[in-house]
């Protein structure tokens, strides 16, 4: 009996390259500021437009992309409806203590989770009737190394987990100071001149999160917004369960 031939570790771990740059259209349409032309969706990827083209072509027939009467694409509805599985139960958990936090503290509060490197923000609230707030929109990320969200997330682990969890990712001293004070706080770190006030969310079976607000800085007390952050983590704990 010939024995079957059992491919190679390098061929079975072969990325699809039409599916990674699938990935990389809808994240570069995802962070730019307006639609984008295919020729400049193309440059962005560094791919020729007719291989561009037939990317878009199938992202939109699944609504993950929408080209206006011009002709530009811009992300489509379909991205929300993959985006609500994800983290289901913490955004749901999580939108009521948003609501209540953006209207009680008058700024943008959110939720963002550890991926790779980053913070990624999976779920905002902006308060009501205020035209100062900073905008946090869901999918933003930054360095998980940088800013409030990233520390607190950081303080859930001991420095020595920290360093078994994320080899090759700092760990900064503020998240061990953040670990004993029970939240974080940062400034001027992601976005020039705003402030951010984060604590930890824990999550069964799963990495912690973090609940945190953006605020540009005046008289707010960062003591009073972290009682209010750390309460309503504790809720959002106590619904995970």
């Amino acid at each position: 009996m010939t024995p079957t031939a059992v491919p190679s570790k390098a061929a079975q771990a072969s990325p699809s390259q039409t599916l990674s740059r699938g990935i990389r259209a809808l994240e570069i349409l995802a962070a730019a500021q307006a639609p984008l032309t295919i020729a400049e969706l193309a440059d962005a990827m560094g791919v020729h437009r007719s291989v561009a083209y037939r990317i878009l072509r199938t992202l939109e027939d699944h609504s993950l992309l929408v080209r206006d009467d011009a002709g530009r694409v811009q992300p489509g509805p379909g991205l929300a409806v993959l985006a609500r599985g994800v983290a289901r139960d913490l955004q749901t958990a999580a939108l009521p203590e948003l609501t209540q936090l953006a209207n009680a503290l008058a700024m943008s509060a959110f939720v963002a989770v550890w991926d790779r490197d980053d913070c990624v923000t999976i779920v905002t609230v902006d308060p009501r009737h205020t035209g100062a707030a900073i905008v946090q929109h869901p999918g933003s990320r930054h360095p998980i190394s940088a800013g409030a969200p990233g520390i607190a997330i950081q303080s859930a682990y001991s420095e020595a987990d920290w360093h078994a969890a994320a080899p090759g990712i700092p760990y900064r001293p503020e998240a061990g100071t953040a670990r004993q004070l029970g939240f974080a706080a940062s400034h001027d770190e992601v976005i020039r001149g705003v402030s951010s006030v984060a604590v930890p969310v824990r999550v069964p079976a799963g990495r912690p999160a973090a609940l945190a607000v953006v605020y540009i800085r005046g008289a707010q007390n960062p003591d009073e917004i972290a009682a209010a952050l750390v309460a309503g983590a504790g809720r959002i704990e106590a619904q995970l369960g």
